[in-house]
């Protein structure tokens, strides 16, 4: 998997601290025997940002939790379940309301439900957008895969770098190609309160591949040639398109 690269990957304000989001990173890189600096490496992170997650004192945005997931080799559910149910017949969970896992990042509150399951088709969210202005968004957030929102509460604009900005009132709901540059905001003073559900991302066969060479050690394996969205500047007129470019 490939999510977007670069700036402003992590915010670092308004973060929740009451969450064990961070010892669980900790615990599941030391387990790996990765430094900071190695599963920076893998996630695209700087290793002080990882350092400073690990302690809770940033909190990471969605994006930057799927490329964590994708530097530990794990489930995005292992981040917040350390015993996520993996039995793929008959599968059921329940959350119970206000008891899902929480983590809050400077534009979203996210409410992680059903995180007890691992390798769900389906990442369910229940997200309160906190922020109110696209000037809020230092660049709209792409990565594979798709999404679903439906308007719970409030009132809901919708930017992506392909359309025009979409205003969703409560009950109206919106599918699209999380591929495409996108962010969510509220409109009014109220925060608006949505269903927010991703495909799951799963690792390309290509990096399936590097990541196997990365076990192995082998130095003398070539690069392999892995496809990812460039991250784009958000735009109050939405014309800006993603660009995709192959990497090493």
């Amino acid at each position: 998997m490939k999510v977007s690269t670069k700036p402003a990957l992590i915010e670092p304000k308004r973060v929740r601290r009451d969450t064990g989001f961070g010892s669980r990173i900790k615990q599941l890189r030391l387990e790996r025997g990765l430094t900071l600096q190695q599963l920076g490496k893998r996630c695209e992170l700087a290793a002080s940002t990882i350092s400073k997650v690990e302690q809770n004192h940033i909190s990471p945005t969605y994006e930057n939790v799927l490329r964590l997931a994708d530097g530990l080799h794990v489930d995005v559910a292992e981040l917040f379940s350390p015993k996520p149910n993996r039995m793929m017949f008959g599968r059921r969970s329940v959350t119970r309301a206000g008891h899902g896992a929480k983590l809050r990042s400077a534009q979203y509150d996210y409410e992680m439900l059903c995180a007890d399951l691992s390798s769900k088709q389906f990442i369910p969210l229940l997200t309160t957008l906190s922020a109110h202005s696209i000037q809020e968004f230092p660049n709209y957030i792409s990565h594979e895969g798709e999404e679903f929102i439906y308007v719970m509460s409030g009132v809901v604009e919708l930017h992506t770098d392909i359309y025009e900005p979409l205003r969703l009132q409560k009950g109206d709901s919106c599918y699209f190609d999380s591929t495409m540059g996108h962010a969510c905001l509220s409109v009014g003073d109220q925060d608006a309160v949505i269903l927010w559900v991703c495909s799951r991302v799963t690792l390309s066969p290509a990096d399936e591949a590097q990541d196997a060479v990365r076990k192995q050690g082998d130095a003398e394996a070539g690069p392999l040639l892995v496809t990812e969205f460039e991250r784009r500047p958000a735009s109050p007129g939405g014309h800006v398109f993603t660009r995709r470019r192959n990497v090493v």
